[in-house]
């Protein structure tokens, strides 16, 4: 599977926004290195309904290990997470 990191960086932004829009927040100008967490746009339960999304959209299992923030901190270190799991890196 061949993933370009702006396709999915801009893929997880437009579920990011729709989540955050039931919220009543506007996630529309989250920049790609931006902290997720730090921005206050979700709580707890949004950034699990987040992370369930990405594991269903890119059929990937994340490890309890790997829910960090280094990993899957902003939109860009999200999508270079899931490029390197898919390609097996």
């Amino acid at each position: 599977m061949q993933l370009e990191p702006q396709a999915v960086a801009q893929a997880i932004k437009q579920q990011l926004v729709e989540i955050c829009d039931a919220l009543g927040e506007d996630a529309r100008e989250l920049g790609p290195d931006e902290s997720i967490p730090a921005s206050g746009l979700i709580d707890s339960a949004a950034l699990l309904e987040l992370l369930s999304w990405y594991e269903s959209h890119f059929a990937i299992t994340l490890k309890p290990d790997e829910i960090t923030i280094d990993n899957l901190g902003t939109l860009n270190l999200m999508a270079a997470f899931v490029i390197r799991r898919k390609s097996g890196s």
